[in-house]
């Protein structure tokens, strides 16, 4: 990939504060040491785990989605079999922004669930985050085209206004006014994936047409919502809050191109909406009755206000994209309440309610997060939860500059996020448990929205590898890649090479353009020293050493915050060694979850192993004798080139029998078969 040395044109400062305020008569302090990523075009990846990958989601994954969101699709679910029976039709979402350009209106039908709007608007998101990294003309068009027709029936409304589920099937019930049901609608939901899709299509081909788009609906829901006399309206799913700050950093940051807009733009308004829809979550109006709506209650998250919220509750998928606004926000304003929400958010949902592989929500009836401590293994776990969490420990990283964040940004990614997409990239799960018997991926679903959301991570993966701040860079991930930042001053050009998650090596070459005094923070993942999870919520013991080196010298590894801090003056040429050690470990759940006591799971650095009964017929009645020997061996043959872990277990009649575990997200690669996580533990 080609790289693009472009900096940024403003100067950076480190941002540790130690931030009081009185709210409410309580003093509250939050410390705060912001760090940032990197644009998109200031990394290349060139990396043996996740190159293949992103080429099969770039070059096919990403023309499937859209393919699908057009109808093209031959349906392999009962569903949408019957529907396409009784239509004589597949689906098409397309078809519904083109019946809204010809002023079509209370027709009674919509193509697709409600949100099918905000599924396009994801998946141009992700496109563009992929076409910033790998260029893709045939695609650039293909998008241009979608966008003439959703701004062809945007122009259609006077005012901006476009969802077309409420335009076709509920016109008199805009926001889920009137009687309607935003949870239901997704009006809201939906404006806040077309901004973010404006947003970043921009920033990758430097077109304007959908942020023109997406800005002149911004200006309607700020003249629609807020204190009153506007409407007291909050999203029915979170994610527009921090989409719409993207629109008022992109502004903020480029104030010329406020004359490229058709409409005037004011971006101190968006900072205002994304933050009344933060705070006014569990306000439903005021004694006199005005300014009155329902309460969403903690489905989404509405039954009281955010800053009393102390866990994370409700359907999973929202409660993950609303935190993540809300650490968004505290990036901007350093607000100490929203800080403390997002660490106790993280907190709840990080040391009592997250499975090992990174999944999210528990309970399949709303999609929810259940009460602490209840992870059975059948559990629902849908993958777009997984990926909220993980873009919600992203921004906390960013937040605070501590490698916890990361970890658990990385389980997902190796983990949950994998599960989600098959090998060849075109069949999906939408639910991710950990034990099952005929779990089979489709190729496209009523509710299709985790290929979007895994487009909109993997591409933006990049931008996590490293981070910097005015003094020092961050590596975060061990990802084959270059990078060009400005740290202290300077231009620094990072280059790592590394076989990671096979094996625990890492080189990174540090070029500064010249020589620096500067820190280097390398993070040090939590399970490389036998601290599996931050709560403790899972453990496990890893006995060979971590070895950090310079120059070849060795550096002591005391991780602080997660990272070692490395300071000296680096020239070009300096070269940092890390060897994380990448022995089979064993992991053990926290007593206090109930339904899976006296059972383990194998792992090995961040990748979290089962046993599928294709390699183990016996898979029922395996179980695991204490201190049984692991053996890890790389299978270059097998599901795309795998570690396997291969040991000795016990059968149901207690005699020794073989078996063979594979990396969870490879499971159903190979058919469907049965598989499980969790393995009961005998003392013998």
């Amino acid at each position: 990939m080609k790289i693009y040395m472009r900096f940024l044109a403003v100067g950076i400062t480190l941002l540790t504060t130690l931030s009081v305020q009185e709210v409410n008569g309580q003093s509250l302090k939050t410390r705060t040491h912001i760090i940032h990523p990197l644009k998109l075009e200031q990394v290349s990846v060139n990396d043996l785990f996740w190159s293949p990958k992103l080429k099969v989601w770039d070059s096919k994954t990403v023309y499937d989605v859209f393919d699908k969101l057009e109808g093209n699709y031959e349906p392999d679910r009962k569903d949408l079999i019957e529907e396409k029976a009784k239509w004589g039709r597949t689906r098409n979402a397309f078809l519904n922004f083109d019946l809204i350009a010809q002023g079509k209106k209370n027709t009674g039908q919509h193509d697709g669930p409600p949100w099918y709007d905000g599924l396009v608007y994801e998946t141009i998101r992700g496109a563009a985050d992929l076409l910033a990294e790998y260029p893709d003309p045939k695609l650039e068009t293909k998008i241009d085209a979608y966008i003439d027709r959703i701004a062809a029936a945007q122009a259609v409304d006077p005012d901006g206004y476009l969802n077309t589920y409420t335009t076709l099937v509920k016109p008199d019930q805009r926001w889920g006014t009137n009687g309607g049901d935003d949870k239901w609608q997704h009006d809201v939901y939906n404006a806040g994936m077309m901004i973010e899709a404006a947003v970043h299509y921009y920033k990758a081909t430097g077109k304007t047409k959908l942020l023109d788009v997406a800005t002149r609906f911004s200006n309607f829901m700020y003249k629609e919502m807020g204190p009153f006399p506007k409407k007291n309206v909050v999203p029915g799913h979170g994610g527009p809050e921090e989409a719409i700050l993207k629109l008022y950093w992109l502004f903020k940051d480029e104030p010329t191109l406020k004359s490229k807009m058709s409409v005037p733009v004011d971006e101190k308004q968006y900072y205002q909406l994304a933050t009344f829809w933060i705070e006014n979550r569990g306000n439903y109006g005021d004694k006199d009755g005005r300014h009155a709506r329902k309460s969403d209650e903690s489905y989404n998250q509405d039954h009281m206000s955010v800053f009393q919220q102390k866990t994370i509750e409700g359907h999973a998928v929202r409660a993950t994209l609303l935190a993540t606004g809300v650490a968004a926000t505290a990036l901007e304003n350093n607000d100490p309440r929203y800080v403390e929400t997002a660490d106790a958010y993280w907190d709840n949902m990080i040391g009592k309610r997250m499975f090992i592989t990174g999944g999210e929500g528990a309970i399949a009836d709303g999609e929810r997060f259940g009460k602490n401590y209840f992870m059975p293994e059948s559990a629902y776990l849908e993958s777009c939860a997984a990926i909220g969490s993980a873009f919600f420990s992203q921004r906390m990283n960013q937040l605070e500059a501590d490698g916890k964040y990361v970890d658990e940004l990385e389980r997902v990614l190796y983990n949950n996020l994998l599960s989600s997409i098959s090998l060849k990239g075109d069949n999906y799960f939408y639910e991710n448990p950990l034990v099952a018997t005929d779990h089979k991926r489709w190729a496209w679903h009523s509710c299709p929205c985790c290929p979007p959301m895994l487009l909109k991570m993997v591409s933006a993966m990049p931008g996590f590898i490293y981070a910097y701040d005015k003094d020092a860079a961050y590596v975060n991930l061990f990802i084959g890649s270059q990078a060009d930042m400005i740290v202290a001053g300077t231009k620094v050009n990072l280059k790592q090479v590394t076989h990671y998650p096979w094996k625990g090596e890492s080189v990174i070459l540090v070029n500064p353009e010249s020589s620096k005094s500067f820190t280097m923070n390398v993070r040090i993942p939590g399970w490389a020293h036998s601290q599996e999870n931050p709560f403790n919520l899972y453990t496990s013991a890893v006995n060979d050493p971590i070895t950090l080196k310079v120059n070849g010298k060795d550096v002591a590894v005391q991780p602080k915050n997660g990272y070692v801090a490395i300071n000296r003056t680096w020239k070009k040429g300096d070269r940092i060694e890390l060897n994380l050690p990448m022995q089979p470990r064993i992991v053990s759940p926290s007593d206090s979850i109930q339904t899976i006591k006296g059972k383990v799971a194998l792992a090995s650095g961040p990748i979290v192993y089962g046993l599928e009964g294709v390699d183990n017929p016996n898979l029922n009645d395996v179980t695991l004798p204490a201190n049984t020997p692991l053996t890890l061996t790389y299978k270059s043959d097998l599901l795309n080139g795998v570690n396997v872990i291969t040991g000795q277990a016990t059968d149901k009649n207690a005699k020794p029998t073989s078996f063979t575990a594979i990396p969870f997200y490879t499971f159903g690669n190979r058919g469907v078969h049965p598989y499980k996580v969790w393995v009961t533990r005998t003392e013998k």
